[in-house]
């Protein structure tokens, strides 16, 4: 192998020339987790986004995580907005929960929504 080509191919594996050695070199070990990264992020903004689309006041929407096993979604909104989240026979609600549950798939993890006045 000529000295030009050197740096390209010093970090390919000998057992299996597709595989980098750096493929899953992210700093970190796999028992470790990232410390800057916050639990459930796509299921808070989807229900974060959610909550704030059916209210009247999309301001007064606060999402709270608390960590643990499930991690635990609250949602608070404004004083009259209650019944618009959680909708006729908790139907609202419940399509809010499929849809939350849906994106903490992608972050790994098990939720519960909690909608508290």
């Amino acid at each position: 192998m000529s000295d030009e080509y050197a740096d390209t191919y010093a970090d390919v594996d000998e057992d299996d020339p597709n595989r980098r050695d750096d493929a899953d070199d992210d700093g970190l070990d796999d028992d470790d987790a990232d410390p800057n990264t916050v639990t459930a992020a796509s299921a808070r903004s989807v229900l974060e986004y959610l909550a704030k689309s059916v209210v009247d006041d999309p301001d007064g929407v606060r999402v709270e995580v608390t960590d643990g096993r499930p991690v635990t979604l609250e949602v608070h909104v404004s004083e009259g907005d209650m019944g618009r989240v959680i909708g006729k026979r908790g139907r609202v609600a419940n399509a809010i929960r499929t849809v939350v549950r849906a994106a903490a798939a992608r972050d790994g993890v098990d939720v519960d929504i909690e909608f508290v006045d």
